[in-house]
């Protein structure tokens, strides 16, 4: 599988980003990328104070590379790059091994899972 990685440092992120962040996903990146063409699935996920990152699988490496250099000409002015107040430190194409689907499913949004704190 074909899978591209983002990733943003949050080391000097203003407080209160990653609240930000968790926002942004659901209620514009979540609807964005739902109609990717090409894009299997995407995962965001975070380390507070750390990182942030987009995680993406794509059908074919076509495809990652056309997002990727899409992407590339516009990182610096993303929305992540405005919340973050950097651009990315890392895109990088990879080799996805394999994906599974515990008896648990999954979410699609962590929402209700973490409190209002940062």
């Amino acid at each position: 599988m074909y899978g591209l990685t983002v990733r943003w440092s949050l080391t000097d992120a203003p407080k209160g980003t990653l609240k930000a962040l968790r926002a942004y996903v659901e209620e514009e990146s979540y609807a964005k990328f739902a109609g990717l063409e090409g894009l299997r699935f995407k995962t965001w996920r975070a380390h507070k104070g750390q990182w942030f990152e987009g995680s993406y699988v794509f059908v074919s490496d076509e495809a990652r590379e056309a997002f990727q250099t899409s992407f590339e000409a516009t990182a610096a002015d993303s929305k992540v790059s405005k919340l973050v107040g950097s651009p990315p430190i890392t895109i990088e194409p990879c080799e996805i091994i394999g994906v599974v689907r515990g008896p648990s499913g999954f979410r699609s949004s962590g929402r209700f899972e973490h409190g209002a704190e940062d």
